[in-house]
């Protein structure tokens, strides 16, 4: 397959996982909330099962859009995401989406048609060994290092007595992880191509295979445990819509650093990428959530300019 039909076909996959995983969260919570108000374990809610099966589903074509397209072109797209649940969320959980909140709904699309437009188009890695010198580069193991003491420090220590009160803490793992599992998607689908071949690096390729396979599975179920954590005490459209901000931060940079995809990117299109990232975020996200909680409609607006 050509390199931008690949593309293309990436893109596709990452909207439609990002509009599946905006409504797990949703689904996910709507079950906790249930077996909450009947004293039972979330594990018997059918609709808890269904926003996990998509979550599933959302993982699997992550992986395929990782693997078809630049990580710095697919990761911007999850603010599809963001409107659709907290659309879903008022509907479903009642949680409050007034005119602002609207507003910032359109902003996050518009926003990620701009990152779009700027992203990367071309990956720079595109065989095993390539990899395999990347995995190994000083700077992106220290980067490693840092993200491993961050998630010790904030697993052990501060999830168990900060962790139901303080949203960062939940988001910040979840985001962490993410780390390991864009990259181990992405990688996963380069040494796999080796792995099965009659090529003498074949076992070698087998080896680094299981690895990456291992860390991402481990990070996704890491992730799982984090988000149900999350739902129990926090709404999903909040929760959606600040993991999307940190998730998106730090696969942008791991992935920078290990793919290195922006050092063929040109300066207009890096300040393209930063609009569109402060728009989706600083903007979109901001008038998404921290002004949900007033009361703000079109009837509103309308009085108010007739009074004036």
């Amino acid at each position: 397959m050509e390199p931008s039909a690949a593309a293309s076909m990436g893109l596709a996959v990452a909207v439609l996982s990002s509009i599946v995983n905006g409504s797990t969260f949703v689904l996910q919570r709507k079950g906790i909330l249930r077996a909450e108000s009947r004293g039972t374990s979330y594990l018997t809610e059918l609709i808890w099962w269904i926003g996990t099966l998509g979550m599933g589903l959302g993982q699997i074509g992550n992986f395929l859009a990782y693997n078809t397209a630049p990580a710095a072109l697919v990761t911007p797209l999850g603010a599809l995401g963001v409107p659709f649940g907290s659309l879903l969320a008022s509907y479903m959980l009642q949680e409050k989406l007034n005119l602002l909140g609207k507003l910032g709904c359109l902003l996050n699309c518009a926003g990620s048609v701009v990152l779009l437009i700027h992203a990367p188009k071309t990956d720079n890695i595109t065989s095993r060994e390539q990899l395999e010198e990347k995995l190994l580069d000083p700077v992106f193991l220290g980067y490693i290092c840092i993200v491993l003491a961050l998630l010790v420090l904030l697993i052990f220590w501060i999830a168990p007595s900060h962790g139901s009160t303080n949203i960062i803490v939940y988001i910040g793992i979840c985001s962490l992880l993410g780390t390991f599992t864009v990259p181990s998607s992405k990688g996963l689908g380069l040494a796999t191509q080796d792995a099965f071949s009659n090529n003498p690096a074949s076992q070698r390729a087998l080896y680094l295979s299981i690895i990456l396979l291992t860390t991402l599975l481990c990070s996704i179920f890491l992730q799982f445990i984090y988000i149900n954590k999350a739902l129990r005490c926090f709404d999903s459209s909040l929760f959606g819509a600040i993991y999307y901000v940190f998730f998106t931060v730090f696969v942008i940079l791991s992935s920078g650093i290990l793919f290195q995809e922006w050092s063929d990117v040109s300066v207009v299109d890096f300040l393209g990428m930063l609009c569109g990232f402060v728009i989706t975020v600083s903007v979109g996200v901001l008038l998404l959530q921290v002004f949900k909680g007033f009361a703000i409609s079109v009837t509103d607006l309308t009085s108010h300019f007739k009074e004036t």
